[in-house]
């Protein structure tokens, strides 16, 4: 938990991945690891979406569309209790996409014109990433970014906190999605919390002295191995 938290501050948002990476790795049960994630991703998530708004890295007009068709659906997807062996293949796969976005060069698109995206497809674009962040506990934010940048609704920099914001709201109705059937958060959460902190710190410092280039090239390469863990590959 404090590397991934570590690698997770270092490179951004890739949504709760590298917690559940982390957590996948050491084999924790897939009814500790969604609600735990969910929680970490509102804590990081909430430092993130004030930073970015008073940078000035943020668009309301992007974002409340996606938010508006996702945040009931987070609930929903939250609310579901999948088997194990299910939720462990969804959030394998969802590890490996994610992995393979590090190492992904977004910078290739920053130079378009960038547009708002329609109102009515950013409202069911967010009903299917709600759904899935509430399902496996990622927060969204993994989905929605590139489909931001790949169509142009934003600059890099802005999509960073739009995606912030998206990940804080769809964690928090997942969880509470999560609680209305379970009733009750993992008892080893307060020590990943301190754990997640810490972490941050380290975080932090690696941002600011390494290559990002490296750091999104290692949190690639955890999310990949972690998601082949859990669909059974090893």
């Amino acid at each position: 938990m404090f590397m991934g938290a570590a690698l997770y501050s270092s490179v951004g948002h890739a949504g709760a991945s590298a917690y559940i990476a982390f957590m996948a790795l050491f084999s924790v049960p897939p009814a500790v690891m969604r609600p735990t994630a969910l929680t970490l991703n509102i804590l990081v998530a909430s430092f993130a979406s004030y930073r970015y708004a008073w940078a000035g890295y943020f668009r309301w007009r992007v974002v409340w569309p996606f938010l508006l068709g996702s945040l009931p659906f987070a609930f929903i997807g939250g609310a579901v209790q999948l088997p194990g062996e299910y939720y462990r293949a969804i959030v394998g796969i969802v590890l490996i996409l994610s992995g393979l976005r590090m190492f992904w060069a977004a910078h290739i698109y920053a130079a378009r014109e960038v547009h708002d995206p329609p109102i009515w497809l950013s409202i069911l674009l967010g009903i299917g990433i709600g759904f899935l962040s509430g399902l496996t506990g990622t927060g969204g934010g993994i989905f929605l970014s590139p489909v931001i940048i790949f169509l142009a609704w934003s600059d890099l920099r802005t999509t960073s906190g739009i995606a912030a914001v998206f990940i804080l709201g769809n964690s928090i109705a997942g969880l509470l999605g999560n609680l209305a059937i379970v009733r009750s958060l993992p008892p080893e959460l307060p020590v990943y919390i301190v754990a997640v902190m810490l972490g941050a710190l380290v975080g932090t410092a690696f941002g600011t002295k390494f290559s990002i280039i490296y750091i999104r090239r290692a949190l690639g390469v955890v999310l990949i191995i972690a998601g082949l863990k859990l669909i059974g590959v090893y």
